[in-house]
């Protein structure tokens, strides 16, 4: 299995709702940056960070938020993926959509780091 098909794969069970699948394709040391100003910036070390500090709070806090791949770029252990993002946040109601481009870095079929680029204004305009 290429990184390409690993990654992508991660984006099927994640648009699924199969959080241990995405949460088995990282590495137990991954390394999963969000943006500056996105509204879980930061860096979590760890499958238990990233399941507690992104993917929960995604799955609590907007309704129907999806990260949707168009495109794949892949060289050595780096595949950077570019699509879109929507959601709507429960607190405000208010809905967004905005381009993402992740860069992830695999080592013998596990990703070891994530690292994510995306219009966070977008993003805050739904928040308030």
């Amino acid at each position: 299995m290429s990184n390409v098909d690993i990654i992508r794969g991660a984006y099927e069970a994640f648009a699924k709702g199969d959080v241990p699948a995405v949460l088995g394709v990282l590495d137990p040391n991954v390394a999963w940056t969000e943006a500056d100003d996105f509204p879980y910036a930061g860096t979590y070390n760890g499958p238990d960070a990233v399941l507690n500090g992104v993917f929960m709070k995604l799955g609590s806090e907007w309704e129907a938020f999806s990260a949707v791949p168009d495109e794949f770029v892949a060289d050595g252990d780096k595949v950077v993926s570019l699509g879109n993002y929507s959601g709507k946040y429960k607190a405000t109601g208010k809905s967004f959509r905005t381009h993402f481009a992740h860069v992830w870095t695999l080592r013998n079929g596990k990703a070891v780091k994530f690292q994510q680029y995306t219009d966070t204004a977008k993003v805050q305009e739904a928040l308030t």
